[in-house]
C-alpha cells in the first residue's frame, strides 16, 4: 500500500515538473544561420503545436509555420518554430510572428564571419527530433557574446510563489485533519464533545 501511495506521488510530481518545464520561458544564446517557412500538418504530435485558430483557417489541416535555424556556442544545431500563441495556452499572448521572423532574418550570421551576431532567444517547449517537436520562439534580442548569462527572474518568482502556495495549502490541510482525528483533551474532560 505504501508503494502505491509513493508511486502516485512520484507520477503526480513528475507531471507537474514536466508541465512547468515545458510551459515556463527558457533562454538560449545562439547564432542564427537561417530562417524559412514550411507547410506542416501537425498530426499525432499536434499537442505540441500552437492552436490553428490564431489568425488562420481553422478547418485547414496544413498550415505555414516559420522556423529559425540556429547554432549554440558548442556548435550544436537548434531549430525553433515561430508561431503565434494567441489567447490560448501557454499564455504568452504572442501575435508578432512575422515581426519576430523579420528580426531573426536580420540577425543571421555565419560561423566564418568575424563579427558573428549572438542573440538570446526566449522560448517555451522542447526539441525532440524523433517526434518532430520544436520549441516555440517568443522573443529574441542581441547579446554581446555566447557566454552571456540571463537570470530567469520570472521563473524564480513564479516557482517561489507556487512553492509558498503549495506549502500553505499543505499546512492547512494537515491542521484540518489533525483536529478531526485528535480532539482537544480539554474538550473531552469538560464533556463538550
Amino acid at each position: 500500500m505504501i508503494y502505491l501511495k509513493w508511486g502516485w506521488r512520484i507520477v503526480f510530481w513528475t507531471v507537474v515538473v514536466a508541465f512547468l518545464h515545458y510551459t515556463l520561458p527558457q533562454h538560449d544564446i545562439v547564432r542564427i544561420t537561417d530562417t524559412y517557412e514550411k507547410r506542416v500538418n501537425p498530426g499525432e504530435n499536434a499537442l505540441f503545436w500552437s492552436n490553428a485558430n490564431t489568425g488562420e483557417n481553422v478547418a485547414a489541416t496544413e498550415r505555414d509555420v516559420f522556423f529559425i535555424q540556429t547554432f549554440r556556442a558548442n556548435e550544436k544545431p537548434m531549430i525553433y518554430r515561430n508561431e503565434d500563441t494567441g489567447w490560448g495556452w501557454p499564455p504568452y499572448f504572442k501575435f508578432n510572428t512575422s515581426n519576430l521572423q523579420a528580426l531573426a532574418a536580420d540577425f543571421t550570421s555565419r560561423r566564418t564571419d568575424e563579427t558573428a551576431q549572438w542573440v538570446a532567444i526566449r522560448h517555451y517547449g522542447w526539441r525532440n527530433e524523433f517526434l518532430s517537436i520544436y520549441p516555440n520562439a517568443v522573443a529574441l534580442w542581441e547579446v554581446e557574446g555566447p557566454d552571456t548569462r540571463i537570470i530567469p527572474w520570472f521563473n524564480i518568482i513564479l516557482l517561489t510563489a507556487l512553492g509558498a502556495l503549495w506549502w500553505a495549502i499543505r499546512v492547512r490541510w494537515r491542521r484540518f485533519w489533525a483536529k478531526r482525528r485528535e480532539p482537544d483533551t480539554d474538550e473531552w474532560a469538560e464533556g463538550r464533545l
